[in-house]
């Protein structure tokens, strides 16, 4: 980097604690924010939708502690990726930065089907948001974006805390609305899905419902749709290198989620007062819009329209900037080639930067095929991102050992477990899907490590061969219609 940690820690320039929240509440709430209450309700009931946020948000604060403690135990490491890196080796280190750039812009693939699909809400023939019209204009805002962070990282994260402001003012006049007109007798009729269940079972529900499942069945389906709104997480410990104070990322990514699970339980819950779960389930997307302007006729979807455009705008800034980021810094640690990490006059990494809008791209196009374009995108970052912290949480539970420390032992395990199984529960066929965007970068890692004169031992040539062996079969599986985009 231009600068010295020693100059950022005196606080002369770089990314304060308001910056660093703002990155972390930024980069979460983008279109999940607004459409998960209608997502939740197509496969859960209130009561089970409440278990499962308890269960997601013991385990995301078991993350963002373990990022808080190795932030402050090992504020030497620039970012996510260099904890796999210390805990594991080199080739551990790229898994895992290769998986966060991999989930970023995936992630802004969903963030632009998202946002065409609210501007339909104003031009109906925008939807359903992967159409040509769509990816061309998704595609300009795109590339206007990169040119953004192109000029200057730092300005651009300055922009993005106070696009934070604006998007959570709006969910706090949604959330405030829903307190206002929650009906206790709406929420607890069909508190666990029962009725439902049964109403399917009689044939009364309708011709094409399914069950919700039981309890257990109801929060293992919440998981991949809770995981994906806490992608950005760990946008302060990723920008860490640039943070004027190195012990102000732990406790912004702790404050982070505190408000965070404050707003996505008051905005995916608190509706299910004011129009049943089954209701809601019908709605487009986003649900928001159309649950709003339910509460306020005649101006209360174009609201939340409006705040959904800004905050998505916010999250595909932030998105923009991460994986740039983390490739910039993988070439530091010598597991990309050096070009990677060239800065700019701006000091930002502009070859990086390029490359995830050339992805991007690449990306929005395949979409035109895609059956639910959205869901398809945001499953493909979720399960990527899972990938990298994994690997922190890992290595928290390796750092906890050499250092003698059974609590933060025990917040890395259960950190590790929630990660492991969750993704399992529901993206093996993104997980394999996933393993196939690794290998176009097995050719940058290895040029990478031979540019350095550093030779591939056999544990990196075995992760090599199996992950590589197993995004064939996800193409296998692909062709054989097994597996859908």
């Amino acid at each position: 980097m231009a600068e010295t940690t020693e100059t950022r820690q005196e606080g002369t320039k770089g990314i304060g604690l308001f910056g660093l929240i703002g990155m972390v509440v930024s980069s979460c709430i983008g279109s999940g924010a607004f459409a998960i209450s209608g997502q939740l309700a197509q496969v859960a009931a209130p009561g089970s939708a409440l278990a499962a946020w308890l269960i997601v948000g013991l385990g995301f604060l078991m993350l963002a502690l373990s990022l808080n403690n190795l932030g402050a135990n090992r504020p030497d490491l620039p970012g996510i990726f260099s904890y796999a890196q210390e805990g594991f080796g080199p080739f551990a280190g790229f898994v895992s930065g290769w998986g966060y750039w991999l989930s970023a812009w995936l992630g802004n693939v969903a963030f632009a089907t998202m946002m065409m699909s609210t501007v339909g809400y104003f031009f109906p023939e925008f939807l359903p948001g992967n159409t040509v019209p769509c990816i061309a204009i998704a595609s300009v805002v795109m590339w206007l974006l990169t040119i953004f962070v192109i000029r200057g990282v730092e300005s651009a994260s300055f922009l993005n805390a106070i696009v934070m402001v604006c998007k959570v003012v709006s969910l706090a006049v949604f959330i405030l609305f829903s307190l206002f007109l929650f009906n206790a007798g709406i929420f607890t009729a069909d508190f666990w899905g029962a009725v439902y269940n049964n109403a399917v079972a009689a044939g009364t529900a309708g011709p094409d419902a399914a069950p919700l499942g039981d309890v257990i069945q109801q929060i293992v389906n919440c998981f991949i749709i809770m995981f994906w709104v806490f992608v950005g997480i760990e946008g302060a410990t990723v920008m860490s290198s640039r943070a004027a104070r190195k012990r102000d990322v732990g406790k912004a990514t702790v404050i982070g989620l505190a408000c965070l699970l404050a707003i996505y339980i008051g905005c995916s819950v608190l509706p299910y007062g004011y129009m049943s779960y089954t209701e809601i389930a019908t709605l487009d997307y986003p649900a928001m819009v159309y649950i709003f302007e339910d509460m306020a006729p005649g101006w209360g979807g174009a609201f939340i329209s409006v705040a959904i455009i800004v905050s998505i705008l916010g999250s595909w800034l932030s998105f923009t900037m991460l994986p740039a980021e983390t490739t910039s810094e993988m070439a530091e640690a010598k597991l990309l080639p050096a070009s990677w990490g060239k800065l700019n006059a701006k000091n930002a990494p502009q070859l990086s930067l390029v490359v995830v809008g050339a992805c991007t791209q690449a990306f929005l196009i395949v979409l035109l095929v895609s059956e639910d374009a959205y869901d398809f995108a945001y499953s493909m970052c979720t399960v990527a991102i899972v990938i990298t912290w994994a690997l922190a949480a890992a290595y928290q539970v390796k750092w906890a050992l050499q250092n003698k420390r059974p609590a933060q032992l025990v917040i890395g395990a259960i950190a590790t477990a929630f990660l492991v199984v969750g993704v399992l529960f529901n993206g093996w066929s993104y997980l394999l899907l996933t393993c196939v965007g690794y290998i176009p970068g097995f050719v940058v890692y290895v040029q990478g490590r031979r540019s350095e004169g550093l030779a591939l031992g056999g544990a990196d040539k075995a992760g090599i061969v199996v992950i590589t062996l197993l995004g064939v079969l996800a193409l296998v599986l692909l062709a054989m219609g097994i597996i859908t985009l």
